[in-house]
């Protein structure tokens, strides 16, 4: 028999990339398999080098809320590309990127395109740094913020799916003045906070956690931390680079009724490429380099390319307004998923913030990196295979958000559900 042109692709990739991959969770070693090669995508599905059709669940991460390869989308990129890839320079399209953000999100007077979320994060975390002349940070155990090195301490993502902690390469004196406390856990904040509370810049989090799988916040901690963050003159930061135009057009902000000081932003807005942004408060972004002291730059940031792409994406979520069909269609999904799961053995626990969810296999609820750390990760993995096998693409982590996009339809969650209704554990 053939072998499988994935696992040949595989092979080859080995022998130039370390781990064939270009992000460690794509290796598909959580969930004991190879590495998936796409050959092409189209809205909720995707192709890979075999030929083989998924419904997927990825959507790049959240990313792509429209879908895979939407043809305005799509059209924006050409259009732009003919004009050439990149200038280095100013274009108008990076002022009309930046105006769409500031409408959906109130909290954002100033704001500054970037390259993608970990820069975003990192530029943040600086700029907050230099603008309160402190130090040290408070981010929350399970979240995570890209790969910059403060950020690596307890994050989530692809560190706790492979059960790393920290990473190797980061000294101590990097994540020295990162304090970590408890995801939901306001009392933890209290008790950093009454020690340190003169020496801290900012309060950095994911306001829906979504990076050691979905965990909504609990009551009142996104205010609490607001208070806190008012009583010390430190600097409240949401990452909102999967929930910004994902969970609604101001993303976690428009749905908690809470406002940030600076908000980092990604996925959604770059249309499926590469991109980042942050930004807040005009006293604050003012501080940014070349008029104030905090230097940040960037020779692709703004580029022309992406901006097109994320101005096609919301506007169409300006006029269509689509989260209320997504998320009906999300919440269905999540239904016939609990009720499939009711007769089959196991423990499971869904938690699901609009369009997006995270299967947990494990005794609910999950609140917090620990609950989320009792899943049983032997038995996603075996859940990923057989879905797989079905032609259902979930995360290959346990650790990870799933995402609907407007391009999934009703068929899509009926063969979803059927697939799991057939699935024999133990095979």
């Amino acid at each position: 028999m053939a072998e499988q042109l994935n696992i040949q692709l595989y092979k080859k990739a080995v022998q130039s990339i370390p781990g064939g991959v270009n992000s460690p969770v794509r290796a598909f070693n959580a969930v004991r398999g190879e590495p998936l090669f796409v050959d092409n995508a189209s809205g909720a599905y995707l192709y890979d080098a075999d030929g083989n059709k998924y419904i997927d669940y990825i959507q790049s991460w959240g990313a792509n809320i429209l879908g895979h390869a939407h043809p305005l989308v799509v059209n924006a990129i050409q259009k732009a590309a003919v004009k050439g890839t990149n200038y280095g320079l100013s274009t108008v399209l990076e002022s009309e990127l930046a105006e769409l953000i500031k409408k959906a999100f109130p909290s954002v007077e100033l704001l500054r395109m970037v390259n993608s979320g970990t820069e975003a994060v990192m530029s943040a975390v600086r700029l907050a740094r230099g603008y309160t002349e402190r130090d040290k940070i408070i981010k929350f155990q399970g979240c995570y913020h890209g790969h910059s090195d403060c950020l690596l301490a307890k994050a989530g993502s692809g560190l706790t799916t492979f059960g790393i902690s920290d990473s190797a390469g980061v000294p101590d004196s990097m994540t020295s003045n990162t304090l970590i406390v408890p995801y939901n856990n306001l009392d933890a904040v209290k008790a950093v906070v009454q020690k340190y509370g003169d020496d801290i810049a900012c309060v950095l989090v994911e306001p829906i956690a979504a990076n050691m799988g979905v965990i909504p916040p609990a009551e009142g901690f996104l205010e609490g931390l607001r208070q806190i963050c008012d009583s010390i003159d430190a600097i409240l930061i949401f990452d909102e680079v999967i929930t910004g135009f994902r969970i609604a057009l101001g993303g976690a902000q428009e749905k908690y009724d809470v406002k940030a000081d600076l908000t980092t932003l990604g996925k959604v807005i770059g249309g499926g490429l590469p991109v980042g942004a942050f930004g807040g408060r005009r006293e604050i972004m003012e501080y940014l380099a070349p008029g104030g002291p905090v230097y940040q730059a960037g020779t692709l940031s703004g580029n022309p390319i992406v901006a097109s792409a994320g101005i096609a994406v919301l506007k169409y979520l300006f006029e269509e307004n689509p989260y209320n069909k997504i998320d009906r269609l999300a919440e269905v999904l999540e239904d016939k998923l609990r009720n499939a799961f009711k007769n089959i053995a196991g423990d499971t626990s869904i938690n699901r913030v609009g369009s997006m969810f995270t299967i947990f296999f494990c005794k609910g609820p999950v609140t917090d990196y620990l609950s989320a750390k009792n899943s049983d990760t032997s038995e996603y993995a075996l859940f990923f295979t057989a879905m797989r096998n079905s032609g259902i693409l979930f995360p290959p982590s346990q650790f990870e958000a799933s995402f609907l996009s407007t391009a999934h339809t009703t068929d899509d969650i009926e063969t979803t559900v059927r697939a799991l209704v057939n699935w024999d554990r133990n095979e």
